[in-house]
């Protein structure tokens, strides 16, 4: 009796499984049908789209109207002059500030800082040759 119970259960697993594999089957042809619709793009060379998509951004450039154009950059000698350094000096102690001391060439050309909240140094009552 016990042998008549396994060979059932095999025979039903086998209906069970041809069932299955036939459901398979269905769906994968009901996927092929719709793949091309959903996915056809995919099987499109990439040298098709570039050349479709830059087809279309050559059709949709504006024209920018002259306050909106962007100009072309000034170049930085047109506001920056730089006079030839002196003669380099002989010694490493001379090296020290040999730049500074043409007038030309020093750093504060347009006067010394302005503080329009009031000096930090004044208010605490500090020399301002002390901070470095």
């Amino acid at each position: 009796m016990a042998a008549a119970p396994q060979s059932r259960a095999k025979e039903d697993s086998f209906v069970a499984q041809d069932m299955i594999c036939k459901s398979h089957v269905k769906k994968e042809k009901e996927a092929a049908k719709k793949w091309p619709e959903e996915w056809g793009f995919l099987t499109t060379p990439f040298t098709e789209v570039t050349d479709e998509e830059k087809e279309q951004h050559r059709k949709l450039r504006l024209e920018v109207r002259e306050h909106l154009r962007v100009r072309p950059a000034t170049p930085v000698e047109n506001f920056i002059k730089v006079d030839p350094s002196p003669a380099v000096p002989q010694t490493t102690q001379g090296l020290v500030g040999w730049r500074s001391t043409v007038p030309s060439l020093q750093l504060e050309r347009y006067g010394k800082t302005k503080h329009p909240k009031g000096d930090f140094c004044k208010r605490m009552n500090w020399s301002a040759e002390g901070i470095v």
